[in-house]
Order: C-alpha cells, then structure tokens, then sequence
C-alpha cells in the first residue's frame, strides 16, 4: 500500500507534538500543594503558601508586613506568620514539586523516539528524493511495567503531599511551643524583677539600720547577699527568655527590623475547663500522617516488588521498528516500494536470573511491614501520654495556683506583720521570701508545661514534631530553667 507524502509529513509533525503537548496533574507548578495545604489547614488552623514567583513572594511578605505591625504578637500570629515566611518550610516544598516532576516523567517515559532520514536529494532525474527511511523505538522494559510504575510513581506523589503536610504541621507546633516558652520565661522574668526591687530596698533600709546600730552585720549581710543573689537569678533568666525568642525569630523566618516585636509578658490564665479527649487514640490512628506515610511505603514496596518480578531476566530492552520507502522512476513511470524491518537490541546481558533482587524486595517489604506495625503501637502510646499530660498538668497548675501561692502569700504576709512586732528575725523574713519566689517560679513553670501539653494535642494526632519523648517532657519536673522572649 502507498503511503502519500502528505501522511507522512503528518506522522512526523505529529508525534512530536502528541508527547510535548501531554499535560497531566503532575505538570501544574503547585501540583499537589492544594491538597497538602487542606490536610495542614485541618490541624493547623492556618494558610500556607508555596511561592514560586515574584508576585507571590511579594503578596507573602506583605501579609507578613501586616501581621507583624500588631503591637504585641500572640501565638496565632506567631504561627501564621512562620508558616507565610520560613525558608525551610518553602523548601520542604520544592521536594513535593520534585516528586510530581517524577510521576510526570514516569507518564511520559513509554513515547517512542522517532528519526526520519533522507538519501538521493538533488540527484537528477529524481523527484525530491530517492529513499525515506524512519525508525521509531520504543523501550519494551517500559512499555510492560508502564502500568506499575506509573502507580510506584502515583504512591511516592501521595507520599510527599503527606509530608509536605507534616512539614508544616511541625513548623506550627514548633513555633507555638516557643512562643509558650518564650511568654513563659518573661513572666518569671518580671516577677524576679519585682522581687529584686522590694529586696534592694530592704538592702538600702538594711544599711541604714545598721549605720544606726539597730541590726547586726549579719543581719545586714543577710539582706545585702538576698540582693545580691535575685540580682544574679534576674540576669541568667534574662538572658534566658532573650535566647529563647531568637529561636522564635528563626522559627518565624524573620531578620532585620522585622525582629523588634513584642510578646506578652504573661501566659493566659489557665482555662475553666479542659477539652474531652477520651478518644483520641482512635482519632490519632485515623488522621497520623506518618502513619498514613508508612501505609503507603508498605504499599510502595509491594509495588516494587511486583515490577522486580516481571524485570528479573532483563533490565533494558529496545524494540526497534524500521519503515523504508524507496521511490525509483521507470519508463511507464514511478513505482514507490515500502518495506518493513524490527528487532530487539539488548543492551545488557540476560544471564542475571534476578533471585537476589527478589530476596531483597522480600526482606524490603518485611522491614517496611514490621516499621508500620511498630509505628501504629507508638502512634497509640503517644496519644495516650499527650492526653495524660494535657489532664495531668492542667491539674499540677491548678493546684499551685490555688492552693501553694495563696498559702505563700498568707506565710508572707505573716512574717512582716511578725518582723515589723520583732518577733522574726530578718533570717526567717529572707527565708520566707525566697520560699515564696521560688514557689511562683514553679507555679509559672507549671503553667507553661500545661500550655505546652495542649499545644501538642494537635501534631500527636496529625503528626508532625512530637511524640512520646515530647510527651514525656510536659510530665517533667517544673523546676526546669524558663525559656523565652520579649
């Protein structure tokens, strides 16, 4: 059968375009994103952005200018605004960009490659040309795993949705908890700082005392050491909360003048009642996305242990299809011969029989089965210790609150009534104080491990920067340094 000039230029116009112009979700610049900012937005709260251009970076920065002209920052703002303006955040992204740019080229990896030649251009007596020759090629490798390995490459896209997911679902935990601590280790701040104050002036009054003969020295000494040591203890926990807000600063991506902010000196009071959450084991197991990652490495590797078994004897095979036209003049005229060639080309030998290949897709998916397993068994734990320490510090806070510093308060009280009739010494007075700064210390303290324990409700359940260990750290003795920022 003759083969016109114009259907072969079509065919050869064609294929070209037909691959170039194959678009899929995979090739949208944010493929994927909006379902990762869905699944990040339900534990959150909160809007994400992944920029890409000028325009968005400029529209991201000026919602940042924004939030960040409130006059005192609190803990949703502080979190809105890491999650606009963190680079790591932004890179975290780029590998969900990575992975849809993967199962894209996995959609286009079976299109044959096509050439066309021409011989007898110009020789007279000729039309145009004497031989057209075409070779289309296509990899049989590809072509019998296509199905499979375009869902491989669908499983690792879900996959790095999850986790751009839990990138910024740890970026918000993360930056909650150190504005919790970075609150926290200001409000003991201002308590040292009253209580430094009321102690120098009880130095001052010490020493003129003394300068009149009415107080021993060491009664004086006494005095002046209690001055002299709140006066150290202000300026460690200074320093404390100030280190403490620059990882809140590098948590929100801010530099420059953009760092002059402020955060309240004080922790919101502790709330009437706690959130019921008799059932979050069960709704830690439905919505973990690291569990629904593992799910889905299990599943990855079982696909790739089925591609292992149809590749074992042959890793790289190309059909090569030939197609030769031949247009010669004869004296009645043109007669046209089409003929047509195939073959298999082998690039790599055959003699690899694949058994070891299958051993460790075996043993791959083993590994993988028993990781979901044992992350599924933590998953539970984690919910059961983040709950516990949510219900236990709510009630180890209530109970300074309510009971140590009013008791505190009441001793001291009593003791300058008592000091001022002479009936306690300036020893016991110093006592007393001390007793109760460290008693409001604790209380404080116990305050922000509660804080800190409902801010890791939401990533034990969702997943992200928590788990047993940070569970562990809320039930922790409260008499931890403070950490924080102003």
């Amino acid at each position: 059968m003759m083969v016109s000039r114009g259907m072969k230029l079509f065919a050869v116009m064609a294929l070209p375009l037909l691959a170039s112009g194959c678009t899929t979700a995979y090739s949208a610049k944010d493929a994927g994103f909006m379902n990762a900012s869905l699944k990040s937005g339900e534990a959150t709260g909160k809007q994400t952005v992944w920029i890409q251009n000028q325009q968005q970076s400029a529209e991201a920065r000026a919602r940042v200018k924004a939030l960040m002209a409130k006059k005192t920052i609190d803990a949703e703002t502080a979190v809105q605004v890491a999650l606009l303006n963190n680079r790591g955040l932004q890179a975290a992204y780029a590998d969900l960009g990575d992975s849809a740019a993967d199962a894209w080229q996995t959609q286009l990896s079976v299109f044959p490659t096509f050439s066309i030649g021409l011989s007898g251009i110009g020789t007279p007596g000729l039309e145009a040309y004497r031989v057209l020759e075409g070779a289309i090629a296509a990899n049989i490798l590809a072509l019998a795993t296509y199905d499979r390995n375009v869902k491989l490459a669908e499983t690792r896209f879900r996959q790095a949705q999850l986790n751009a997911a839990l990138a910024t679902i740890s970026l918000a935990a993360e930056t909650r908890r150190a504005w919790i601590e970075a609150v926290a280790a200001w409000e003991n701040v201002a308590y040292l700082n009253q209580a430094k104050a009321a102690a120098d002036a009880a130095s001052d009054l010490a020493k003129k005392i003394g300068e009149a003969g009415s107080m021993t020295k060491a009664n004086q000494a006494r005095e002046h050491v209690f001055y002299a040591e709140l006066a150290g203890e202000t300026a460690k926990a200074r320093l404390a909360a100030k280190l403490a807000k620059e990882e809140l600063v590098r948590l929100m991506g801010l530099s420059g003048s953009d760092i002059e902010f402020q955060i309240p000196n004080r922790l919101p009071s502790l709330p009437k009642a706690l959130i019921r959450r008799d059932d979050i084991e069960a709704e830690a197991i439905h919505k973990r996305m690291d569990l629904q990652v593992a799910r889905l490495e299990l599943q990855a590797t079982a696909q790739s242990y089925k591609l292992e078994d149809v590749t074992r004897i042959v890793t790289d095979i190309e059909l090569v299809g030939m197609v030769e036209k031949e247009r010669e003049r004869e004296d009645d005229g043109i007669v046209s011969e089409i003929s047509k060639t195939a073959g298999l080309e082998f690039t790599i030998p055959i003699f690899d029989s694949g058994q070891a290949r299958l051993r460790k897709g075996e043993l791959a998916y083993m590994r993988a089965a028993n990781q979901l397993a044992e992350l599924a068994v933590n998953v539970r734990s984690e919910a059961r210790s983040a709950y516990v320490a949510y219900r236990s510090n709510y009630d180890i806070a209530r109970h300074y609150r309510n009971s140590v510093l009013p008791l505190r308060k009441a001793i001291e009280e009593q003791s300058l009534l008592t000091y001022n009739g002479m009936i306690t010494s300036t020893f016991e007075l110093i006592s007393d104080a001390r007793e109760k700064i460290d008693s409001t210390i604790l209380a404080v303290n116990a305050k922000r491990d509660f804080w800190l324990a409902q801010a890791n409700l939401a990533p034990v359940v969702y997943g992200g920067s928590t788990g047993s260990a940070a569970a562990q750290d809320e039930v922790a003795s409260s008499e931890e340094a403070p950490a924080g920022g102003h």
